[in-house]
């Protein structure tokens, strides 16, 4: 679809909304309205959200519709999410949501360029599609999956890129937990810049 399809950022490809509790990062336990846009240039094979990939599956709807539904609730928190969020323009979305008091939280692959302005950037960047270079410096955290102990030095190569006031997590791959998860616990203890995230929503099977 071209831009001019979401007026601009007033329509955009709503897969679901949802009021739930943050589950993986730095805002682990926080209670947050998400916003799952449809639509992703990146395709991970371990994606567990792969029925957002195909963006034709998800029309444009009005935002305005779920800027309201977000605000009926208690939420003091956004997370704006997908698929690939930044495939959109999210200006009008976040202005919108802010002058509302609402804090956003944005969680991308970082494979698009910037649009819209967050208080909390989550980069969790891709092999199979890296990040644009001017979303390092922008985020306030790093959150990398680990498939493997070879993943490891991609964490690196992309913590060697970010602000030093960017918080860094490691993430067991969900289906390789058990796997991995004794590798990390290891690399954190011998690099402690580093944390560790697991999804924590899964274990308390909230979505």
């Amino acid at each position: 679809m071209s831009e001019v399809d979401f007026e601009n950022g007033k329509k955009l490809p709503l897969v679901e909304d949802f009021y739930t509790v943050q589950g993986e990062g730095f805002h682990t336990g926080k209670p947050a309205y998400f916003i799952r846009l449809g639509g992703c240039d990146v395709g991970c094979h371990w994606c567990d959200a792969k029925f957002t990939w195909n963006s034709k599956l998800h029309p444009p709807v009005d935002v305005d519709a779920v800027i309201e539904r977000a605000k009926s609730f208690p939420a003091q928190a956004i997370v704006i999410t997908g698929g690939e969020p930044l495939l959109y323009p999210l200006d009008y979305l976040t202005t919108e949501l802010h002058n509302s008091g609402l804090d956003i939280f944005l969680e991308t692959s970082g494979s698009q360029p910037l649009s819209g302005r967050f208080d909390w950037i989550c980069l969790s960047p891709k092999r199979q599609q890296p990040p644009v270079t001017e979303i390092f410096p922008l985020a306030h955290e790093l959150k990398v999956i680990i498939t493997s102990e070879a993943d490891f030095a991609w964490a690196e190569e992309n913590a060697a890129k970010v602000s030093k006031r960017c918080m860094l997590y490691l993430q067991p791959e969900w289906s390789q937990f058990d796997n991995v998860m004794p590798a990390i616990v290891e690399y954190v203890k011998s690099n402690p810049r580093w944390n560790i995230s697991i999804q924590s929503h899964k274990f308390m099977n909230i979505p």
